[in-house]
């Protein structure tokens, strides 16, 4: 099967690859459905520290697969249904994963796959990355769910520049902007999405997620509720708190058990 969505486990690290022989990794609707799935299927791992996401091969997505849409979103109906019920789940489960998520990206990263990164928590691009979303040669414009993930990564200045002008930016101008954190050399690359993937997983579990859920609480900026202040120490309850004190007095590394 040439479109797919593939998943391999290896120590605390998940790795999904976006896959599409032919097309630079153009999302299918079926691929957003098995992304879902995989994302909800990861969330439930207790076992897991961080979750990759690439393309296959030198490229990450370029977007949605065009060829679908003259069936798949001719009307409304099916419209809505598309965006509404495929992408925008699979997104939010991206966004929603318990596990920190790291977005490695070569070479096109446009609309569907621009959006997939920008669900993800890090961004790590290769030298030969570009980024876009030239939707507007193409008639239409981006689903609410969707831009609401790019303009939280990109802000309103960027993702419209980017709406508009229907501009391809490379690596270096996306580090600029913010939409990644950082940009490797290709030869390099592989080693730091690894080296990355090890220092997330390295992290206390607990820890990780709770940051995820109070920077997205943040993010709503009204004030904290007292018991949401009070949650935020909830840390000092865990075993994982009591092994890191003691790690760090006894110069070793920790072994966090998310407990």
């Amino acid at each position: 099967m040439s479109a797919r969505v593939d998943l391999v486990r290896d120590d605390g690290i998940a790795t999904i690859t976006l896959a599409n022989d032919g097309k630079l990794n153009a999302v299918t609707a079926q691929m957003w459905r098995d992304l879902k799935l995989a994302f909800d299927g990861l969330s439930g791992d207790d076992s897991l520290r961080c979750v990759i996401v690439r393309g296959a091969g030198e490229a990450f997505a370029a977007g949605g697969d065009i060829g679908e849409f003259a069936a798949l979103r001719d009307t409304l109906e099916r419209a809505r249904i598309y965006h509404e019920q495929w992408v925008a789940p699979a997104l939010h489960a991206i966004r929603d994963c318990l596990h920190p998520t790291l977005a490695a990206i070569r070479g096109p990263c446009i609309g569907g796959g621009l959006e997939i990164a920008c669900a993800c928590d890090i961004r790590l691009a290769a030298g030969d990355a570009r980024f876009g979303a030239p939707i507007n040669k193409l008639g239409f414009s981006m689903a609410p769910a969707e831009l609401e993930m790019v303009l939280g990564v990109a802000g309103a200045a960027t993702a419209l520049e980017l709406l508009l002008e229907g501009r391809i930016i490379d690596a270096a101008e996306a580090h600029l902007r913010g939409l990644v954190g950082r940009v490797a050399d290709i030869d390099a690359f592989d080693d730091e999405v690894a080296a990355c993937a090890r220092r997330i997983a390295a992290g206390a579990p607990l820890v990780a997620r709770a940051h995820k859920r109070l920077v997205r609480r943040l993010q709503k900026g009204a004030p904290l509720t007292e018991a949401e202040r009070a949650a935020s120490f909830d840390w000092l309850g865990t075993e994982d708190y009591r092994e890191g004190l003691a790690a760090f007095a006894e110069r070793r590394s920790p072994a966090f058990k998310a407990r």
